[in-house]
């Protein structure tokens, strides 16, 4: 596979180790220090946390400690983020068949990208994921907890929420499609006023309300979008973990806020 059809890593060694072993080593201790309690219904959708591994990692812990019990029977990813370098009207899509980490090589569901891109407000733009961590650093733990899947990464720039909603209605699909929305919650608040601010987001997100603005989540578009989709098909969401940097750093001068939640399918209902 030649270097233009791989997105290599742009933040390895600054968001989370940069060497496999030791990738290795601190992706497997998070998770072990995870205490999810195992889902009751088939687990769809997560919202979890992008900072650095150091700040916010055992909070997303939490949410992929879940996937692992799921590991053979989920197959394809659908994971979105928000862009945070450049600056993008739409859902961006890339053009390359894999994405790297110091782990290897996560292959792109091509078939499925290659479909949306004959969707409204759907563009490709390789420089929306260039240097774009959000959906990076959530590989790692993709690739430590399940075992053959593809991805379908999806950049969200300035778009409307309806819009991922129905990106992620083509996508939805049965029990081997998983939906990750990866977001940080309120930025550079006083520590009290974060957990205020988050408290309601968060609680926001569990009540299935869409509405969130980006001083509450960075990700609130896709969370927003995902939301409905929820919403219509019945989800339950529950909290499984949430603090701010002041917790993990020790800085409460200026914080910001993390969460992870999962969704999941009653057992009793229909897909």
């Amino acid at each position: 596979m030649g270097a233009q059809e791989v997105r290599p890593p742009a933040v390895a060694g600054l968001f989370y180790p940069g060497q496999g072993a030791e990738l290795r080593s601190a992706v497997d201790a998070l998770l072990v220090s995870a205490t999810t309690d195992t889902a009751d219904g088939t687990l769809k959708l997560l919202v979890v946390p992008h900072a650095g591994y150091a700040y916010s990692g055992r909070i997303a812990a939490a949410a992929y400690s879940l996937l692992a019990a799921r590991r053979h029977a989920i197959r394809r990813v659908v994971l979105l983020g928000p862009t945070h370098r450049v600056a993008v009207r739409g859902i961006a899509i890339p053009s390359v068949e894999a994405f790297a980490t110091p782990l290897g090589l996560v292959p792109v569901d091509r078939a499925t990208v290659g479909h949306l891109a004959g969707l409204a407000g759907v563009l490709v733009s390789d420089a929306a994921h260039a240097t774009e961590h959000s959906l990076e650093v959530q590989l790692p733990f993709l690739q430590t907890v399940l075992d053959d899947f593809t991805l379908v990464p999806l950049a969200v720039g300035n778009v409307a929420d309806a819009d991922v909603t129905r990106v992620l209605e083509e996508l939805w699909d049965g029990d081997e499609t998983v939906v990750i929305i990866s977001s940080d919650l309120s930025h550079y608040h006083s520590y009290r006023s974060a957990q205020v601010s988050d408290r309601g987001a968060v609680d926001r997100i569990l009540a299935l309300a869409s509405g969130l603005n980006h001083d509450q989540a960075c990700g609130a578009t896709p969370i927003n979008g995902a939301l409905a989709i929820a919403r219509a098909r019945g989800l339950r969401p529950r909290l499984l973990a949430m603090c701010n940097s002041g917790d993990t750093s020790g800085d409460r001068d200026r914080v910001v806020g993390y969460c992870s939640i999962a969704m999941e399918q009653p057992v009793h209902a229909t897909q």
